[in-house]
């Protein structure tokens, strides 16, 4: 049976390097006429036939590089032949396996009579083009199929027939593999992790304050590490993953740490890449992580780790599919709120309160989110009446409030602009909860009537102060916001009282100054949270009000008792000091990362 065709007739036919142009094909087939070898005519040329003598077992050949590679490669056939070291491959690996081929003419031939092997799973088949490009193409789907099975080295086993027609490119694509093998970059980044006593840990900062809090912790601890700068939003671009698998390599860290999930881009680039390299990914949540991480659906990972500052969230993260989730409350850096730090000039006062007004923080989620009137209208009243529920979602608090609420958030056109309604709404609640928390400073009348302890409080943040206390007639003072590595640890020993509120985001947790002020070796006034209880000695160690109606009382007690308020202040730094600074976090999450990852 004869069957003649012709190829493109440009390139080259010396059979040392013979693109198959300008040729014929001769089928050679058994008794029924099925294909059993093919011969390819050349002018000026020997023939070439793909079997000759050795009949299969020249083809079944090119396997002899499995007997010492065992299954931990990922074996690729340069030439799909008649099928004979397919099907033997096959039968001898457990998959996958890849099969890469650009002579097309010669794949019609063979393909009809092999449809069981290449419609078996296991199977990757890639059609090449002629030319370099087609070669890189060809490698850069063979790299994707490689990343999607774990980064196994790949075993190249070419063909001699397809070496003999093109040595060029099937020769090239073989020198690549093979580079790939050697090298094995995966295989060199992955490693056992947390084996060593003081770990190392790679952070990826930006400007958020904390990472340098953190990252300071690491250093006085011990704890090996460097970092990677996000200079923007793009996790994925380029030079960050180039520095990120550099690091890999070179650093060999234990783990990924970041803030907030700062840097994890929502297309899962960075979670499947650190997957791949088996290096777990640590992501301390210091606000709530369920405004960021529904975000993120579908994107949780065996090598992710969540940590959260509020205990509340740890059940809903587990059903969101994170398996390893872990209460890690917030801190403090005695080393910068410190007792003998220099006043700042101008800023004693009785009572104190730092804190964000919220004013602008809601209007931009408004602006943002652009909710419809039926999300806005009475939206002071729902987050009003989020603030007084147990119920720690909006989410979930709207579709029990509200069925038409609920069925107008889930209206929405998708996740972002849930998310900013949401936002929105404890931004409010915030707003509200913290204006009524002020506001009954103002109620804190002189202890005498000579006016010793009157109390004028001291308004410390944004300007939109000036709106909530719009209708507050009684004297109060007002500061730009300050500094917080700079000029808050020179403000909290220079006020008798420094009061707190607690946002809406985080009604069981409590908040940074809960542990800063104390560091200071000053007193704090606190709201009381569910989780303070395992923290400090209520009374002894902290002191708290429970709703805005006790808080006039408690400044006029603590004010007239000075002693009382330095013995409980000293007794929060020394809980403080013993329990509650970043090297004392960063050693919990460093023993739960070692018991997770470290028998891997």
């Amino acid at each position: 049976m004869l069957l003649k065709q012709g190829i493109s007739p440009d390139l080259p036919r010396e059979e040392a390097n013979a693109p198959m142009m300008s040729a014929d094909i001769r089928i050679i087939g058994d008794e029924k006429g099925n294909p059993v070898d093919i011969e390819i005519l050349r002018s000026g040329s020997l023939p070439l036939r793909m079997l000759g003598p050795g009949g299969p077992a020249r083809e079944e050949a090119v396997l002899a590089p499995m007997d010492q590679a065992g299954q931990e490669v990922l074996p690729v056939l340069l030439g799909l032949g008649m099928g004979h070291a397919l099907r033997a491959l096959l039968t001898r690996h457990a998959g996958p396996v890849a099969v890469v081929d650009k002579e097309r003419a010669l794949a019609e031939i063979v393909r009809p009579g092999l449809a069981d092997l290449l419609a078996d799973p296991r199977v990757f088949f890639v059609e090449g083009a002629s030319g370099e490009e087609g070669a890189g193409r060809a490698l850069k789907e063979l790299s994707r199929w490689q990343e999607a099975r774990g980064g196994a080295p790949f075993l190249p086993l070419p063909h001699p027939f397809y070496m003999r027609l093109d040595r060029a490119w099937y020769g090239s694509l073989r020198k690549h593999l093979e580079a790939s093998r050697k090298f094995d970059f995966w295989g060199k980044a992955r490693q056992p992790r947390f084996r060593d006593d003081m770990p190392r840990l790679l952070l990826i900062t930006s400007r958020y304050f904390l990472v340098g809090e953190v990252a300071a912790a690491c250093g006085r601890i011990g704890v090996r590490q460097r970092t990677l700068t996000l200079e923007s939003d793009e996790i994925s671009s380029e030079d960050f993953v180039k520095s990120l698998l550099r690091e890999a390599l070179e650093f060999r860290p234990d783990a990924v740490l970041t803030l907030n999930h700062l840097g994890v881009d929502r297309e899962g680039v960075l979670t499947e890449l650190l997957a791949k390299l088996e290096l777990p990914l640590v992501s301390w949540f210091v606000d709530n992580p369920h405004l960021v991480l529904h975000l993120y659906r579908g994107l949780s990972s065996p090598w992710m780790a969540i940590f959260t500052w509020d205990r509340d969230n740890i059940d809903s993260l587990r059903k969101q599919g994170f398996s390893h989730v872990f209460h890690l409350p917030l801190g403090t850096d005695p080393t910068r709120f410190r007792p003998d730090a220099a006043p700042l000039e101008g800023l004693r006062s009785a009572v104190s309160f730092v804190g964000n007004s919220m004013v602008y923080k809601v209007a931009k989620r408004m602006e943002k989110g652009r909710p419809p009137a039926a999300l806005l209208r009475n939206y002071r009243k729902v987050a009003e009446a989020f603030t007084r529920s147990p119920e720690r979602s909006v989410r979930d608090f709207i579709r029990a409030f509200s069925p038409h609420l609920a069925e107008a958030y889930d209206g929405l056109p998708d996740m972002e602009a849930r998310l900013a309604y949401e936002t929105m709404l404890t931004w409010e609640a915030t707003r509200q909860y913290r204006a009524a928390c002020v506001r009954a400073l103002f109620d804190a009348a002189p202890e005498d009537p000579a006016g010793k302890n009157d109390v004028i409080p001291l308004i410390i943040g944004d300007d939109g102060w000036k709106i909530n206390l719009r209708h507050e007639h009684r004297p109060w003072r007002w500061h730009p916001p300050l500094a917080y590595y700079d000029e808050l640890p020179r403000l909290y020993p220079f006020c008798d009282i420094n009061f707190n509120t607690t946002s809406m985001q985080m009604k069981g947790a409590v908040n940074q100054r809960v542990f800063d002020v104390p560091a200071a070796g000053a007193f704090v006034l606190t709201d009381w949270r569910e989780q303070m209880d395992e923290l400090f000695e209520p009374g002894k160690e902290i002191v708290c009000y429970r709703e805005p109606g006790e808080v006039p009382e408690l400044i006029r007690w603590w004010l007239a008792h000075p002693d009382a308020r330095r013995r409980v202040a000293a007794a929060g730094r020394k809980r403080v000091l013993a329990c509650h600074t970043w090297e004392a976090r960063l050693r919990v999450m460093l023993a739960t990362l070692k018991q997770v990852f470290g028998s891997r």
